[in-house]
């Protein structure tokens, strides 16, 4: 495998401290699909094409964080999660459809209009979420016939990689995020999957800081993987 170190730049998350990552070159690779799910056990993630993984120069904030499918047990609040949106259908597509963008264009422009990925075009849209590599799965979440929410999300053998999720901005109240990652982490258990990926956390970053609330959970650290149950 063949990796390469990108400069030094804002980091996106922590505003006092600069960003690097290692970066996979070995993109000619017929089995590349596999091999990310290897790099994924490693702490990488993959934004459309690149795969990556932070290599900051001060710091060590970033950190893979993943679910053990059977070890996973909801809490009082994810159940109420679940029972707030019981009359929510869902669904599993393996193609794309054009709602889709039209979800994700609400989504960041009235959510995250203080975000990079603001406004929302197409371009940057397919660029972010696909690769030639690999065909992600969409969970479609439907009420009363009304697509409300997607869940991007990469199937291997032995796990899902959730990847993006993006609702309308009216069912925000819903809490559907954590419901998606519940969604995902029980059609994995059905799947005998063996972890849900659900990117970086970021302890001291808001935005990024919801992941540990799903327990228990391994985070990715310099020595390996370490279990945290509470």
């Amino acid at each position: 495998m063949k990796f390469g170190i990108t400069g030094t730049f804002e980091c996106s998350y922590l505003p006092d401290e600069k960003e690097r990552l290692l970066v996979f070159a070995g993109y000619q690779d017929p089995d590349l699909k596999a091999q990310y799910e290897v790099m994924l056990a490693h702490g990488f993630r993959r934004s459309g094409e690149q795969i990556y993984r932070p290599n900051c120069p001060a710091c060590s904030a970033c950190q893979s964080i993943r679910v053990p499918v059977i070890k996973f047990k909801p809490s009082r609040s994810q159940k109420r999660v679940l029972a707030r949106n019981k009359n929510v259908q869902v669904q599993i597509s393996r193609e794309h459809k054009d709602a889709y963008y039209q979800l994700y264009e609400q989504y960041i422009n009235k959510r995250h209009s203080d975000g990079s990925m603001y406004p929302a075009n197409k371009d940057q849209y397919f660029q972010f979420l696909f690769s030639s590599w690999s065909h992600p799965l969409f969970f479609e979440f439907y009420e009363d016939g009304q697509l409300i929410m997607v869940a991007v999300t990469d199937e291997f053998d032995g796990a899902l990689s959730a990847l993006y999720t993006f609702f309308h901005p009216d069912f925000a109240h819903r809490s559907l995020g954590t419901f998606a990652i519940l969604t995902q982490i029980d059609k994995a258990y059905q799947w005998q999957k063996v972890y849900v990926y659900l990117g970086y956390q970021i302890d001291d970053c808001q935005k990024m800081n919801y992941k540990s609330k799903f327990l228990p959970h391994e985070r990715h650290f310099k020595d390996g993987w370490q279990l945290i149950s509470k």
